[in-house]
């Protein structure tokens, strides 16, 4: 978040810098909201299922071989991945798309821990200390490093994170064959797009249609885009971001699983522009660190909750603490919503703590993206209960949890507006505060919940509705989950 008081601005925002190691690897599409299928008890159509997400138990491994291969498990984890994948563009490419499909028959496995002398090329480069998985249109090949990558993608976040990866790798390859880019276009279209196949082929893995490969649509998918948040550009307007936010690659994955191979097309430069609309994509030059979560900026961002959604009735800030003992609501700490008193009742220490950067020192991917705004989505998100509280809404159960969190994308977006008038709340959204919301909604999805904390368990649902309240107002919100 950005905090301006008396004039002058102290830009207190930032970003956790991600392990951004996927080079060469996402809204509305034409201008309506990603999900067309607004049942909070499915994702993007499909029911929601618990159960097993990784390898199929008991199914014969892949002939596909790799190129300076160890035989591993990484290896084949990787392989039987490309062979269900190839498998499903086989079938889908013609239905989908001009041009001929043509399989790869090549595909390169290194291990960027060794020795210089043992390193392998890959793309006309040498592979050494090369922690990447990418596409090469020169030979229309794939390589992966499975000394470092993919065990950190399988650890962190399963095997599940290798099927992705991979599948926006061979998302390149079709883009390639199907003609869709051309050498002039931004390379940030391009990768959205291959992040849009991605998602294709794990929605493929999640109506069971893969040999080799089964995913469940609450935690494994949650996993899934957890990852895609992990090897996000955490400062956009970096001129090497060239993947895009978090926000952005979670909405392109989230395109092509709910909407199939031609929305992945439609991915442009003007549908990119469209989905940014106002939000910040640069640092400024005094950005440097995050808000602190304090009383006073809590302050500020009351009054521009106020201006952004009024309401007859403002509800009432308790900075003493969460534990409200409300009569129709549960205490849901570090912030509760009482409808009874309308109060919003908020625990400070927990709720900075919650808003705490992410520690840089941690090895591997960030698994989290952490930071304030962490915390202030869920005071928004409680904001959000007494809107619907002042709409006559109900507030228990699954469609006020989401729409909770779209109303909170609505407030969010507008954070982003520099034009608001003086005493609508000197506090405004900064680079990287969209992406802490998103993984906040992946981990604990506090901020969709309804007034008794409760949520559904499909973070795709989740961080859906939010952008749904990004990209669109509240007429979206309240039609969409009416």
């Amino acid at each position: 978040m950005k905090v301006a008081k008396r004039q002058v601005k102290s830009a207190l925002a930032g970003l956790l810098a991600a392990v951004a190691v996927l080079s060469g690897c996402a809204s509305t599409v034409s201008g309506r909201a990603v999900s067309v299928y607004d049942d909070p008890f499915q994702v993007a159509g499909l029911p929601t299922t618990s159960g097993p997400s990784g390898p199929r138990p008991g199914v014969p491994g892949t002939g596909l071989t790799a190129v300076g291969g160890d035989h591993g498990d990484l290896d084949r984890l990787a392989l039987d991945a490309l062979d269900d994948i190839q498998t499903f563009w086989q079938g889908a490419f013609a239905r989908n798309f001009d041009g001929a499909f043509a399989p790869l028959t090549t595909f390169r496995s290194w291990d960027a821990r060794a020795p210089q002398r043992d390193d392998l090329q890959f793309c006309g480069e040498s592979t050494y200390q090369v922690i990447n998985a990418a596409y090469c249109r020169l030979d229309n090949t794939i390589g992966w490093d499975r000394g470092v990558l993919l065990p950190m993608m399988n650890d962190d976040f399963g095997p599940m994170a290798v099927v992705m990866v991979l599948a926006h790798e061979y998302g390149h390859a079709v883009q390639n064959m199907a003609h869709l880019v051309a050498g002039g276009d931004p390379v940030l279209v391009k990768e959205q797009q291959a992040d849009c196949f991605a998602g294709v082929f794990m929605r493929h893995v999640a109506e069971g249609g893969a040999q080799h490969f089964t995913i469940n649509t609450s935690d494994g998918l949650n996993k899934v885009l957890a990852a895609t948040v992990a090897i996000r550009d955490a400062n956009p307007g970096d001129p090497e971001a060239v993947h895009g936010s978090a926000f952005e690659r979670v909405t392109a994955v989230q395109i092509g699983f709910t909407d199939g191979p031609k929305s992945c097309k439609a991915i442009d430069v003007r549908d990119v522009n469209r989905r940014r609309k106002n939000l910040p994509q640069n640092f400024g030059v005094d950005d440097s660190g995050e808000t602190e979560v304090s009383k006073s900026n809590l302050v500020e961002l009351t009054k521009a909750m106020a201006a952004v959604l009024p309401i007859s009735k403002e509800p009432t800030y308790d900075y003493h603490g969460a534990t409200l003992h409300c009569l129709d609501g549960a205490d849901t700490r570090p912030v509760t919503y009482c409808p009874a008193t309308n109060t919003i009742g908020i625990d400070l220490p927990a709720l900075a703590r919650r808003g705490a950067p992410d520690d840089p020192e941690r090895d591997g991917f960030p698994t989290h993206v952490g930071g304030d705004y962490n915390a202030y989505v869920v005071l928004v998100s409680r904001y959000a209960l007494a809107v619907q509280e002042s709409a006559h809404q109900q507030l228990a159960g699954p469609k006020p949890a989401l729409r909770a969190a779209c109303l909170s994308g609505v407030i969010t977006a507008k954070l982003a507006d520099p034009k608001r008038a003086a005493g609508q709340g000197d506090i405004s959204l900064s680079v990287g505060d969209l992406d802490k919301a998103v993984s906040g909604l992946l981990t604990d999805g506090l901020a969709a919940s309804d007034v008794d904390g409760r949520t559904v368990p499909s973070g795709f649902s989740r961080v859906d509705a939010f952008r749904a309240g990004v990209l669109g107002s509240r007429q979206t919100c309240e039609s969409r989950y009416a």
